[in-house]
């Protein structure tokens, strides 16, 4: 409710106003289950759409979605309101202009972002990745980025780390040794993410921010409720995903410095999330974008039971505070309610520390920044209640609504266009298609030189059995030489052997004698 443009949250002995200079400091929202932290929530989510200020908001409940309908007064609330001094019939029930986004698509725009635009160092936590498993990560972004090579959806990722392990050996003196147990890892860790809806939340057309800080045509601002009732059981990937939206805004917003009213209100449930689990180096840059995101017109507003959830350093950027009633059944919430307690300004009218305890639903302690930035004493006091309905609406009228919505149709239909799963798979068939070719030509080669050699041998075969012919031919001619020359040699010889015998016969007819007289032979 606007006073003086100023936010009226709440009343005690004091009316406590959220100024809107001051309203870009952050603030906290805490207390037990059942003390009122929703109600408070939505008073000031409608305060800053009447201020024009556009606001996000996590529904891990699904019952802030009645924003889109008016109130209904009733004795309860005039009760309330007489008892802050507020007449009911100047209290105007009213509804707010509302945008519906759901990471499934189910509850109100499909809201998506890349792969690429989530980053190495969120993506390995949402992974639940080790330090070398995540330095692998890293590797596969930074080769993608090196390249020009756009990691849209989580089949992009998948495809990127199988290149990246096949490519090791190249890659290793540019980029680091990628050792391929981790890449197995990884990919098994992304088709967890994927069977916990992952697959829906990383793709295109990815959300536009600027889509998240219009005004309706009275100037008010959107309540962007982002439905997270199915989201929240995969705590992690809630976390992560505010965690990137988070870091999303601080990296596109411009400086503004301090301005009149924020840009954005963001109101982020269950913050504990954000930070359980989450390395040092993480938990460090979120706690510079928080310090640093003020700057940018953003007002940050974390939910949670209770203050010690968050990190110290985060702690104490949150200005403007309210703490509804905590539980003192055990020795710990005993010590959260003096740390919770000792985080206020002090007030010496109470006790803090006892009025913790003491406090009813609807009640709250509450300190916010003055004209000068310092915190006020904490007062105790009576939230409004809010001016739209309180609950959730039904299905028809939240379908109605996202239908309506001049939004409706940018998100709703997926788009897959070319990214580093179309390039790579291209590089690969193109590759596979090359190994192919070479591998043919290698075949041809092959075939070819043994060709060659069978006609060689047939020809050196040929060669030998011509020379083995021929060869055989001189033998059998020098055979027939030789039986012609015997031949020859034999009727020669019969001739003189006849010769020599009718000589012999002639010698022999005439006997010879020496000079003694005696007979001579002829041999």
């Amino acid at each position: 409710m606007l006073i003086d443009n100023r936010i009226l949250v709440g009343k005690g002995e004091t009316e406590a106003f959220i100024r809107p200079e001051m309203a870009n400091r952050h603030g906290m929202i805490a207390g037990a289950t059942g003390t009122g932290k929703t109600i408070t929530l939505k008073v000031m989510a409608e305060s800053f759409s009447d201020l024009g200020v556009p606001v996000f908001l996590a529904d891990v409940k699904g019952d802030l979605s009645g924003c889109c309908k008016p109130g209904e007064m009733n004795d309860k609330i005039a009760s309330r309101l007489t008892g802050i001094g507020i007449d009911p019939e100047s209290f105007a029930m009213r509804r707010y202009p509302v945008r519906f986004w759901d990471v499934y698509g189910e509850g109100g725009h499909p809201v998506r972002t890349t792969v690429s635009e989530m980053g190495a160092e969120l993506l390995a936590r949402l992974l639940n990745l080790t330090d070398v498993q995540a330095g692998v990560l890293s590797i596969a972004f930074r080769v993608a980025d090196d390249n020009g090579w756009l990691l849209i959806d989580l089949k992009d990722l998948r495809a990127m780390i199988a290149y990246v392990t096949e490519h090791a050996t190249e890659l290793l003196h540019q980029y680091g040794n990628i050792s391929k147990q981790s890449a197995g890892a990884i990919q098994r860790a992304l088709l967890q993410l994927e069977d916990a809806g992952g697959n829906l939340f990383f793709g295109e057309p990815a959300i536009d921010l600027r889509d998240w800080m219009q005004t309706d045509a009275d100037g008010r601002g959107y309540i962007n409720v982002f439905h997270c009732a199915k989201l929240y059981q995969s705590p992690l990937l809630y976390s992560t995903f505010m965690l990137w939206l988070l870091a999303e805004l601080f990296e596109e917003l411009p400086e503004v410095g301090d301005p009149e009213k924020p840009k954005l209100v963001f109101f982020f449930d269950e913050a504990h999330l954000l930070f359980s689990d989450a390395k040092k180096a993480l938990k460090g840059k979120v706690e510079q974008v928080v310090k640093l995101i003020r700057s940018k017109g953003v007002g940050v507003y974390f939910i949670s039971q209770q203050p010690s959830d968050l990190p110290d350093p985060v702690l104490a950027q949150l200005s403007n505070r309210v703490q509804h009633a905590l539980r003192a059944y055990t020795p710990a919430e005993q010590k959260a309610i003096k740390t919770a307690a000792a985080t206020f300004r002090v007030n010496p009218k109470f006790n803090t520390e006892e009025v913790l305890s003491e406090l009813g639903t609807g009640e709250a302690l509450v300190s916010f920044l003055d004209e000068k930035g310092r915190p006020s004493i904490v007062e105790r006091c009576t939230i409004l209640p809010p001016q739209s309905m309180m609950g959730m609406i039904d299905d028809e009228r939240r379908k109605s609504e996202i239908m309506a919505d001049e939004l409706y149709g940018k998100y709703d239909d997926a788009v897959d266009n070319e990214s580093a799963y179309e390039i790579l798979t291209g590089k690969a068939q193109e590759e596979a298609e090359q190994k192919a070719e070479a591998e043919r030509a290698e075949a041809e080669q092959k075939e070819r030189e043994r060709q060659e050699k069978e006609e060689a041998k047939a020809k050196e075969k040929a060669e030998k059995e011509e020379a083995k012919a021929k060869a055989q031919a001189e033998k059998e001619a020098l055979r027939e030489k030789a039986k012609k020359k015997k031949k020859t040699s034999s009727a020669l010889g019969k001739v003189a052997s006849s010769a020599a015998s009718s000589i012999g016969r002639q010698v022999g007819n005439s006997l010879f004698r020496g000079l003694l007289g005696t007979l001579k032979k002829i041999f």
